[in-house]
């Protein structure tokens, strides 16, 4: 991971993606020159996608009120876009059908984990989420590494695509990831092709769940906390910022519109 001081900015650029807890959020809120950061984003007429584990009903008040073109949810599943005109839009990779079926599956699992799994605990936000299901291992409570990785074993023994970040155990079912959703998202609100002008757009992120997209950015950055996860990276990012969670955030788009660029 090279200092983010050497990262040379591509032009023109055409947006961020992002993802959320521990990237753009500090202690569990989003600070104010993180959200001042993407504010700065739009002005600068960027295009601007927080791409999260967090669940579509968490994530609902923050597409309406931050300064976003919309938020993809549950690593990729769910599609948040609100406008004044018409209020919030949400747009599922899945159709309804398979949803259902796999909700009822999913609730299965997570109920077999927290009976297997000693201190495994579904995550707060449990309630909001439609496509996947959530252990927490650092938001509220403190789930050990192997309990982590028994959890992860779990999840994929049921058949399920299972990541860890920075605050949960995800687990799913479906070929969707943090890629995959932002290759749908804009494909969805702009008709375009993601991976035709991905060398334009950047991704920061700070977990071992964001590293699909560090293998697939040219422009990937690591807020600088990203080292907690060093020794577990195989697909680190190319650069990392000197500040940690939102401040690190606000260097990196301090550094994209920095006027020599």
């Amino acid at each position: 991971m090279r200092p983010l001081s050497i990262w040379q900015v591509p032009s023109p650029l055409i947006g961020v993606f992002t993802d959320i807890d521990d990237t753009l959020t500090t202690d569990g809120a989003i600070t104010a020159d993180a959200l001042q950061a993407l504010a700065d984003l739009k002005t600068a007429g960027l295009h601007v996608v927080p791409i999260t584990g967090r669940p579509a009903g968490w994530s609902e008040p923050f597409a309406a009120r931050w300064p976003v073109d919309a938020i993809v949810a549950e690593n990729g599943a769910v599609g948040l876009q609100h406008s004044a005109a018409q209020g919030l839009r949400k747009l599922y990779q899945q159709d309804t059908a398979t949803r259902s079926a796999n909700f009822a599956r999913m609730q299965q699992v997570l109920a077999h984990i927290e009976r297997k799994v000693p201190g495994a605990n579904r995550s707060h936000d449990s309630a909001g989420r439609e496509t996947d299901i959530a252990i927490d291992h650092s938001e509220f409570s403190q789930l050990p590494a192997k309990a982590m990785e028994e959890v992860v074993r779990h999840m994929q023994t049921a058949g399920m695509t299972a990541t860890v970040s920075s605050i949960h155990i995800n687990g799913w079912f479906g070929e969707h990831n943090k890629l995959s959703g932002a290759r749908w998202i804009v494909r969805e609100l702009w008709g375009r092709e993601l991976d035709a002008e991905i060398d334009r757009w950047v991704y920061v992120g700070d977990s071992t769940n964001d590293q699909i997209m560090f293998a697939h950015f040219a422009n990937s950055i690591g807020v600088a906390n990203i080292r907690r996860f060093e020794a577990q990276l195989s697909q680190p990012p190319r650069y990392i910022t000197p500040g940690e969670r939102g401040a690190g955030f606000a260097q990196v788009v301090q550094h994209l519109l920095r006027p020599t660029h």
